[in-house]
């Protein structure tokens, strides 16, 4: 075949590989009515439309009516249902009461549950209807459950399942779950189901607490039909500041398991565009493939046989599903490195290889690789400040992103043909070869040292150093042998070229840009030979133009593609004074209805630590007409000073309907065995309540309850305590008339918006007349063997008779 001809078939069927990979990873949808003895995509797009008719956030009305409909559909397929409710503190500092919904199914054995799990309350704040996040999840074991139980499919093992509340708000639901209910202590393994985006495959995640290696071959033997997923993204996942939770369960009850989540469409995540005309079916239909072909293996499988002390590889393939032992790593990396070496001896003993050669190519490479990252990195840059509109999208994947990753990704490859066309003459090939395996082999020597994980990235290696070692050998060009070759490398490194910066945000593109050029480099014994560099370099370059170009006229924002605003109205009680404030960078017409055209940087409130996900602060702050709002009651019902300690009961009740209170102290006075509602923190060690800041504590609240907050304090301490009360009701509050979005805005997700918020110092106010009251309630404590909160510190009871107060009983700071 003409050398000319061969390299351009061979390069458009890896281009066909590459598109039959992505494309195949999603189910095709079913067509015609589905039997009850199936699981259909219909019946659980029924209930995901239920479910998200509007947010239905912790304490809405809507929750209680989803927690209601959930409840009615389990007893419709015939299980008895409980409900399980109380407050929990979590280690994100979020108090809630939650209310978990859950039902067992009987096995005719006496081993470990499996639990399948999702949760049902959606985001707040944003307006969120939650399809996919997490009515999904909900609707595929719904229809998953119906459909084994219509089969009346026998099992050995308990099947639980738990639809958990507040997961939003800090995963009060499964830590309530985990730390009170008897069910806990039964379970063998969780299948979580989750979401981060509204499309785009479902991706297992695995979460365990040792080994991975039973858990690894469990899932194999289960057979699910297209699973996506690898070693190396469990690795990148424990990384980042993202926990589900499953990720209660491993940590607080030592159970593992698996989760499932897709991720695509991430900037509809937590935003009011989550809802079932965003939701993708066949995302939907691929959750539902993972589920039912797991539920029949673990429901007889022997789940005390999950734990292993060894760890495995794996990573999926349109073929098969890969695994084997961590022990591989550095066999094959061995393996790899001697036979390279004895192509490149071989090589060099027949003079295709010339060291001149070798270093020029390392040079080249070196230059390569550098190149396309940094003009990547700084074409982006560049690119965020000539739409400072994208940084109101705090997921970091702006609508057209699709179109900068193809734009990127076609730029790099083709600055890559570019140096590789003026500098690669044929009779050098083998020797521009010898770089790219080296670094490849350096890459995967630091894998096996520090991310085993991602030992899988040898197999690519080796397919490249068998097309090096071909050529060693021959001297000779297989279009055949080189395409099969290059099969490996296109579906096991390309793949990242998408998933980095969807999963991670368009601040990962220089990095996947640095990938392809690696890639691109085991791909040389191919493509070295390629006659059309110059001109598909230009080609290239062209088509990323065009692809910038598409990208800039889809850059605005539009109905169902809404650009994130934020707003809110603040009382500063202790000032008599009011404001709007936003997080917006870029105000936009209706935010400037509120904050004017020159709004002043926020102050006021960003000296409260508020928490975010992505550590967001106001931007601007303008000062308002004050409203006629009722303040938050502050009762201190027990101000006593005993020996060194001030202890402290004090009830905020509010006086308006409410959502939030974020409640702060002075780092400088430290807080011993905080209880609110009752409730510890559930991560607390020790009578320390350790903060990084201000903040003790966020409470969402529940039917208006009251917060109760039990602490000690040094009595020299100064508490400098404030509250900040918040209701999501500024868009319909009779107090305020506002204007309406228009329909190409929506409420910014991770931030407090749309909310009117009360800031109030928490003051005892009992003049000193009170004091002979507040003696009197010393005496009585001191007698009930009150003793100091910390076992490490002195730690007497005293014991006064009445009448005869001590000094140290003064309980007015």
């Amino acid at each position: 075949m003409n050398k000319k001809f061969a390299s351009t078939v061979s390069a458009f069927f890896l281009i066909l590989v590459l598109c039959w990979s992505y494309f195949s990873q999603l189910p095709g949808e079913s067509s015609g009515p589905v039997p009850l003895s199936e699981f259909s995509t219909a019946r659980t797009l029924d209930h995901v439309t239920k479910i998200s008719q509007s947010a239905h956030f912790v304490g809405s009305k809507e929750h209680g009516q989803v927690a209601s409909y959930l409840e009615k559909e389990l007893r419709q397929i015939g299980l008895e249902v409980q409900s399980q409710e109380g407050f929990t503190l979590t280690e994100w500092g979020n108090l809630v009461k939650s209310k978990n919904i859950m039902a067992r199914i009987k096995g005719s054995g006496s081993g470990k549950a499996l639990l399948l799990l999702s949760h049902y309350d959606s985001a707040p704040h944003s307006y969120s209807k939650g399809a996919s996040d997490d009515a999904s999840g909900v609707a595929v074991i719904l229809e998953s459950i119906r459909c084994y139980l219509h089969n009346k499919t026998a099992h050995k093992n308990d099947i639980i399942i738990l639809f958990t509340d507040a997961e939003e708000l800090g995963l009060n639901g499964a830590a309530l779950f985990v730390e009170k209910s008897n069910w806990a202590k039964d379970i063998g393994v969780v299948l979580n189901f989750e979401a981060r985006g509204t499309s785009g495959p479902g991706y297992m995640l695995m979460e365990v607490n040792s080994g991975n290696s039973q858990m690894v071959d469990a899932f194999a033997d289960a057979d699910v039909s297209k699973p996506i997923s690898n070693s190396l993204m469990y690795s990148i996942y424990k990384m980042l500041p993202n926990d589900t939770d499953l990720t209660v369960f491993r940590e607080k009850g030592k159970i593992q398991g698996f989760n499932f989540a897709f991720i695509d469409s991430h900037f509809n995540y937590h935003t009011a565009q989550d809802d079932i005309d965003h939701l993708s079916k066949q995302t939907l239909k691929h959750q539902g493939d993972y589920l039912v072909p797991l539920l029949s293996h673990f429901a007889n499988a022997d789940l005390n046989r999950l734990n292993s002390d060894n760890d495995q590889i794996y990573f999926n393939t349109p073929f098969a599903f890969i695994h084997y032992p961590f022990s591989w790593n550095f066999v094959l990396l061995g393996i790899a490195a001697f036979v390279f070496a004895f192509f490149v001896f071989i090589g060099l003993g027949k003079r295709v290889l010339h060291l001149k050669g070798i270093g020029k190519g390392f040079v080249l490479f070196l230059t390569t690789v550098a190149t396309t990252g940094v003009v990547v990195f700084l074409s982006w840059k560049g690119l965020l400040l000539l739409y400072p509109e994208y940084s109101e999208i705090l997921q970091g994947f702006t609508y057209n992103g699709h179109y900068y990753i193809a734009a990127f990704l076609v730029l790099a490859l083709g600055i890559c043909l570019l140096f590789y066309s003026r500098n690669q003459p044929e009779s050098q090939s083998g020797d521009y070869v010898v770089a790219p395996l080296v670094i490849w082999l350096l890459i995967n020597l630091g894998i096996a040292l520090y991310l085993p994980g991602a030992g899988f990235l040898i197999i690519p290696v080796f397919a490249a150093i068998f097309m090096f070692g071909y050529y060693m050998l021959t001297q000779r060009f297989s279009i055949v042998l080189f395409s099969i070759l290059s099969v490996p490398i296109v579906l096991i490194v390309f793949p990242f070229l998408v998933m980095f910066p969807i999963g991670l945000g368009l601040k990962l593109l220089a990095g996947s840009a640095v990938l392809l050029t690696l890639g691109f480099g085991l791909l040389l014994p191919l493509f070295g030979q390629f006659k059309f560099k110059p001109v598909s370099a230009i080609l290239l370059l062209c088509v990323s133009v065009g692809l910038l170009i598409t990208a800039h006229f889809k850059s605005g924002f539009s109905q169902g593609e809404a650009k994130p605003n934020s707003l809110v109205f603040l009382y500063d009680a202790e000032k008599d004074q009011s404001y709007w404030a936003t997080y917006d960078n870029t105000l936009d017409e209706w935010s400037k209805t509120y904050l004017g055209s020159d709004p002043k940087q926020a102050s006021q409130i960003n000296t409260l630590p508020l928490f975010s996900k992505y550590n967001t602060k106001f931007t601007y702050e303008t000062e308002a007409m004050n409203r006629e709002l009722s303040e938050p009651e502050v009762t201190f019902e027990r101000d006593t000073v005993i020996g060194k300690y001030r202890h402290l009961t004090i009830r905020i009740t509010p006086k308006r309907p409410v959502n939030r209170y974020d409640i702060f102290a002075s780092v400088k006075a430290n807080i011993y065995n905080l209880k609110a509602n009752g409730v510890a923190n559930s991560s607390q060690t020790g009578s320390l309540y350790k903060r990084d800041d201000r903040k003790l504590l966020s409470y969402y609240v529940v039917d208006n309850e009251p917060l109760v907050l039990q602490f000690s304090t040094l009595k020299t301490a100064v508490l400098d305590m404030e509250l900040l009360e918040a209701s999501f009701d500024l868009m319909k509050h009779p107090a305020f008339s506002m204007r309406k979005r228009a329909n190409w805005m929506m409420p910014k997700p991770f931030v407090l918006t749309d909310a009117i918020l009360i800031r109030k110092k928490i003051t005892n106010t009992r003049t000193i007349s009170d004091v002979r009251a507040v003696k009197r309630n010393f005496v009585i404590q001191t007698q009930a063997n009150d003793t100091i909160p910390d076992a490490d510190m002195e730690n007497e009871t005293i014991t006064k008779p009445v009448g005869s107060p001590t000094p140290e009983s003064t309980s007015i700071q």
